[in-house]
């Protein structure tokens, strides 16, 4: 298989002496990361402080998460996680005695369905869809269990623990007919699947930067409707999500126009330094190109693994799931820690081991990795 993207591979120093196959966990550091870091440090060493250098950054990373989803910049808040963006999402929720449900599945990650669950004493009651390892039924599924007690419905674009896609124009189409709104985790998808908000019509979408998208822990992005984020009021806020945030005026609670106003407190500087140059990387690359290769390596992870007698968690076709391929093993994270010895670095999973390839790889990552599992295993 050609790598259309070989050129690539000399920014990234660790596929030098290892294969970095974890990006649904952590994917591997590049030289424009690092190369951004080390501008912060110089910066905060020269300057001491300077805001306008790290509101610049933070402005570029909005912007270029923007241009990723198509949005508008000033649709896009920055927050500390998806979890705080959760958080402030659904502080601006009312929960009404006809339409209390949250609707979400029994595969969406851990933490975003903590933070529905956090809303019961505010009157929500969440609804899990069960839904299963390897499915390609989910959306269906979701949409099923949409009704008029729907007030919001959650579903991750693509699983964290086997990578199956939701098709969350679908799914998104179902919530408003019934007059609810979706949030979309795009944590395991953006930078590996192309989304468009406007042609997909979502509503609310996050993602945080250290997964696909190449950067680091600590920050995270916010796209918001804008028709919708002018009607809601969130109830978790911070100086930031006011319309000047340095008016300084302790008694005045000013919303931004936008959805900004899901914004709380200091962004988190050198993580948008870090991201505005990652996803800079991709934007310049382009994501449908990545997600083509991806889904070809996909393909290629399949077919090998089958032929390993591996077996595979994930949806069997490519087109059905993201990036990672899932692999069930009874002991993964002690195969984890295995595979590192033989210079793989994977993502374990409870009972699976996850090979998450991105751009920079290439057949033989993949392959000589599930050859390594199958000897590891047998």
């Amino acid at each position: 298989m050609k790598h259309p993207f070989s050129s690539y591979r000399k920014l990234f120093p660790i596929l030098d002496n290892a294969i970095q196959l974890s990006s649904c966990s952590q994917s591997a550091l590049s030289l424009p990361v690092r190369q951004a870091i080390d501008d912060y440090l110089d910066v905060w060493v020269r300057r001491g402080a300077d805001w306008g250098y790290w509101m610049e950054q933070v402005a570029l990373a909005r912007a270029e998460f923007a241009r990723m989803i198509h949005a508008d910049v000033d649709d896009i808040a920055v927050l500390g996680s998806v979890s705080d963006a959760a958080s402030a999402f659904a502080s601006a929720l009312r929960f009404e005695a006809d339409r209390p449900e949250i609707v979400t599945t029994t595969l969406d990650f851990p933490s975003i369905c903590h933070v529905w669950l956090a809303q019961q004493p505010r009157g929500a009651q969440t609804r899990f869809v069960p839904v299963e390892a390897g499915g390609t039924d989910t959306t269906d599924r979701v949409v099923a269990a949409i009704d008029g007690r729907t007030a919001l419905v959650s579903v991750s674009q693509a699983c964290f623990y086997d990578g199956q896609l939701v098709d969350i124009a679908a799914t998104g189409r179902a919530a408003r007919r019934h007059g609810a709104v979706q949030f979309v985790d795009a944590y395991q998808s953006a930078g590996s699947v192309a989304i468009d908000v406007r042609a997909q019509e979502v509503d609310v979408l996050a993602s945080g930067a250290q997964k696909y998208l190449l950067g680091i822990p600590g920050i995270a992005f916010l796209y918001v409707r804008p028709e919708l984020a002018r009607r809601l009021v969130p109830t978790v806020t911070g100086w930031f999500g006011r319309v000047d945030p340095f008016a300084f005026d302790p008694a005045r609670l000013d919303f931004a126009d936008s959805a900004t106003r899901f914004s709380t407190g200091t962004p988190p500087m050198m993580c948008a330094s870090v991201a505005r140059a990652s996803m800079g990387l991709l934007n310049e690359i382009g994501i449908p190109a990545i997600e083509a290769y991806l889904g070809q390596l996909s393909a290629l992870a399949i077919e090998e693994a089958t032929r390993l007698d591996l077996e595979v968690a994930s949806p069997l076709e490519p087109s059905a799931k993201g990036a990672n391929t899932a692999i069930r093993i009874a002991n993964a994270a002690q195969v984890e820690a295995r595979m590192l010895q033989s210079g793989y670095v994977v993502s374990a999973r409870n009972d699976v081991i996850r090979i998450a390839p991105h751009f920079y790889n290439n057949a033989d990552d993949v392959v000589g990795a599930l050859r390594e599992l199958a000897r590891l295993t047998r």
